[in-house]
């Protein structure tokens, strides 16, 4: 078999399980592998499957380093890691590249069967709400032909609310929410922890965003990741470690059929480093979240 024709196949296997909709409605996650900091992708590949993932999300440095191994260690090879592991690749995270530069980033995402890349906007944010919702507008004005051009390769482009970035506030969402409303290519990376936590408005974010939602964190505020602290205060950023009700989001995403990535998630400090120790501990947290997650969608 070509490298072309072998790098096909393993994108149609991996493409299909990802994240397939089951009845009843679940969460079909995805592993991110800034998770695990800068673990090798061999370690880490061989744990998606035992954190209830069916693919993984590779991030750059600083906040990992599985997407600079990628291109170190070959696609043919990458492409046999996914094989042999039985995973299949949902995409990237690329705020290294920001938003008009991805032209590289989607033919890759679109080789290895992948479904988006998630990134930050662009443009003025400490003005006033008038002209936030005019620059929210331009930024999607902007946006078009790389919107575009990942539509027309089966990618779409998330664009994450992050802190100090165009879309921050949950007004900045709702109006990045109707002005993509009818653009292919381009959707929004939904994090909860960059937002106030009110489960009401969570939910009612949600189901505004509806179809346009790329990916969902499940990651909450809880004590923040900016500044060094004890371990168990750092992992209140994770569901059952935190004091966020889920339910509530939960039953808003079942409301709107959202069948997309979900990522258990958080940030240590300093970035680069595993969430614990250990592979093992890492994914041993993350399935505890999961289980907290799964028992509240089973009553929802």
């Amino acid at each position: 078999m070509n490298r072309r024709r072998f790098l096909q196949s393993i994108a149609a296997v991996a493409a299909v399980p990802a994240f397939a909709a089951e009845s009843p409605w679940k969460l079909n996650y995805l592993l991110a592998s800034s998770m695990y900091g800068s673990l090798p992708l061999a370690e880490i590949l061989s744990d998606v499957k035992k954190t209830g993932a069916t693919a993984i999300e590779l991030w750059p440095k600083k906040h990992g380093t599985q997407r600079e191994e990628m291109d170190a260690m070959g696609h043919d090879k990458f492409a046999a890691l996914l094989q042999e592991h039985g995973v299949g690749f949902g995409g990237t995270t690329r705020y290294d590249l920001g938003p008009f530069k991805l032209t590289e980033e989607i033919a890759l995402v679109k080789k290895f069967g992948g479904s988006f890349i998630v990134t930050g906007g662009k443009g003025e944010y400490k003005v006033s709400p008038e002209q936030l919702k005019a620059n929210v507008k331009d930024f999607v004005e902007k946006m078009k032909p790389h919107a575009a051009l990942a539509a027309e390769n089966g990618v779409e482009i998330g664009i994450e609310n992050h802190i100090n970035n165009l879309i921050d506030t949950p007004d900045s969402l709702l109006w990045l929410a109707d002005d993509i409303r009818s653009i292919p290519g381009i959707g929004i990376a939904l994090a909860p922890y960059h937002l106030p936590q009110d489960t009401k408005l969570l939910a009612d974010l949600i189901k505004h965003i509806d179809q346009k939602m790329t990916l969902f964190y499940a990651w909450e505020h809880g004590m923040g990741c900016t500044k060094v602290m004890p371990k168990e205060e750092e992992l209140q950023q994770l569901p059952a470690r935190g004091k966020l009700d889920w339910k509530p989001l939960l039953h808003a995403l079942k409301d709107i059929s959202f069948v997309g990535p979900t990522e258990i998630f958080m940030h240590p400090t300093p970035r680069g480093i595993p969430i614990l120790p250990t592979a093992a501990e890492t994914t041993a947290e993350i399935v505890h979240a999961r289980s907290h997650l799964d028992a509240i969608v089973s009553t929802v």
